[in-house]
């Protein structure tokens, strides 16, 4: 659809007369009412205001004041802190092998460390499977590996 002269001059009556760009598109034909609002704004024909009707004496709606409850704060297990997992020097992880380390994941051992070991589109991918340090999913090696301080990741 090409705009014509003929076309934006009644584009632009309508416009005027205050009619709606979905009545304006229906008007034309062949036109969406978003071609009509977007040829508008083009033109710098002047906006109009809402068609919504307001009462401007009613009395606005209240909302209903709803009262605040308080959350308790969530209850965080006692962790070692991590200043006593780096403490240790980090003994060498054992090899485990790879079936052990993918059974031990599969099962969700709280006592198995679960970094990965290896790719896993690969032959061969497991987890560390090493003891994990309490409450951490990592052993102390990996703990070190996977856990900075801010001053450290800062530098």
């Amino acid at each position: 659809m090409d705009w014509t002269n003929e076309r934006v001059e009644e584009l632009r009556r309508l416009w005027g007369q205050g009619q709606t760009a979905s009545r304006i598109a229906d008007l034309l034909g062949g036109i969406t009412r978003n071609a009509v609002i977007g040829k508008a704004h083009r033109l710098g024909l002047r906006g109009r205001p809402s068609p919504i009707r307001r009462d401007e004496n009613a009395p606005m709606a209240r909302s209903i004041p709803v009262p605040r409850v308080r959350m308790p704060a969530p209850i965080r297990p006692e962790l070692p802190p991590l200043e006593a997992v780096r403490a240790a020097p980090p003994p060498p992880p054992p090899a485990p092998s790879p079936a052990a380390g993918q059974a031990k994941a599969a099962h969700g051992s709280a006592r198995g460390c679960s970094w990965p070991m290896g790719d896993p589109k690969q032959a061969g991918f497991h987890f560390c499977g090493s003891e994990a340090v309490p409450g951490r999913p990592y052993c102390t090696t990996h703990c070190g590996m996977a856990y900075q301080r801010k001053a450290e990741a800062a530098a």
